[in-house]
């Protein structure tokens, strides 16, 4: 069978479609062996970090860091910003897997657990003594998205506690208010559309006085990539190591080019294609939305409860040019899911709806 011309898989995903030939240029151009010490890194740094405030609205007081993966990010923020306690929003496999890592480091983390396709309400109460919030804002593994509010509330009701928002596959669609956030951070395979290799972490200045802090106790946050590490070469636009040069060249092209599309046009057409598959899915005979609560249903990871039908449904959509997302882990046999990324157009939406509608 031949590869399939659309790729709807949660990530990688199908890379935005101007990647190809700025790879091209990236190549002539000798990018990939780049020194990371040179001025022509540092402008590539620059482009990226100060495309990446324009795009998502990143204000001054937060850090712009890259990392080798937002699943490096997990232990980042454990080493750097827990001494003993943290809590976790879990709905699924990697808000779960979030949790794990703090329990792996030795915090004495806790979760606040409900069923897979559930959501939180605006009404948690954590305590006191919690010093950072782990919330998984889209959760890639079952399509649910945690209303902005909830995080409003969380803010509102422990101001003392560090929220850290994993936003790995819902950037660059949701709107944060970063006055209520801690820290942000995502991967570029998904909603960017770029090859898989590079985390972009976002912080503010109350996590790098906490990593200070607890320097200052000589307790251990790490070596290399610790944050104290990656704030002092942010300030030079460089990296502690050699990072991932070609991700980050791709990455300032890509966001330059979403500026010139527009975040707002970005944003409503992410809305229109989520419409039109969610109206699907409600309208068919025998496939509906996983997520059953619209206001927890993901509008970039659009799940599919497809049963006894997953296969079939999965071969036709091949035979169509279109690769679906299989199921995450238990509800692999059972369920679909499918990435609603910038890099979608509405046409490939369209022709998606027609072949479920038909089937």
């Amino acid at each position: 069978m031949a590869t399939p011309k659309i790729n709807f898989t949660p990530g990688p995903s199908q890379l935005y479609f101007t990647v190809e030939d700025h790879a091209k240029v990236a190549f002539r151009e000798g990018i990939p062996s780049l020194s990371h010490r040179s001025k022509k890194f540092e402008s590539i740094y620059k482009d990226a970090s100060d495309g990446l405030r324009e795009l998502l609205g990143i204000p001054s007081n937060f850090h712009v860091l890259f990392t080798g993966s937002a699943t490096e990010v997990w232990e980042r923020i454990i080493q750097n910003l827990v001494e003993r306690k943290s809590v976790h929003l879990v709905n699924g496999s990697f808000s779960k897997k979030f949790y794990e890592i703090a329990l792996q480091l030795g915090r004495a983390a806790t979760s606040i657990e409900v069923t897979p396709g559930l959501g939180f309400s605006d009404q948690l109460q954590v305590s006191d003594d919690t010093e950072l919030i782990a919330v998984t804002q889209n959760e890639t593994s079952t399509g649910v998205s945690t209303p902005l509010q909830v995080l409003s509330e969380l803010r509102k009701k422990h101001p003392n506690s560090l929220i850290a928002v994993d936003a790995v596959s819902s950037l660059p669609y949701p709107d944060f208010d970063y006055n209520g956030v801690d820290t942000v951070f995502f991967s570029v395979q998904k909603g960017f559309g770029l090859p898989a290799g590079l985390g972009v972490w976002l912080v503010n200045e109350r996590c790098v006085e906490k990593a200070n802090a607890l320097l200052a106790k000589n307790i251990s946050i790490g070596s290399y990539h610790n944050l104290p590490s990656l704030i002092q070469h942010e300030a030079k636009y460089q990296t502690p190591e050699t990072p991932n040069v070609l991700g980050i060249y791709l990455l300032a092209k890509v966001v330059e080019d979403m500026l010139r599309v527009g975040v707002h046009k970005i944003r409503k057409d992410t809305e229109y294609k989520a419409a039109l598959l969610y109206n699907e899915l409600n309208a068919h005979a025998t496939i509906r939305p996983f997520v059953s609560d619209k206001a927890l249903q993901s509008r970039t990871v659009i799940v599919a409860a497809t049963g006894n039908a997953t296969k079939a449904l999965t071969d036709r959509l091949l035979e169509n040019g279109i690769q679906p997302g299989d199921g995450y882990g238990p509800a692999k046999a059972t369920q679909l899911r499918f990435a609603n990324f910038p890099t979608h157009g509405k046409e490939q939406y369209e022709l998606l709806c027609d072949i479920i509608k038909a089937f």
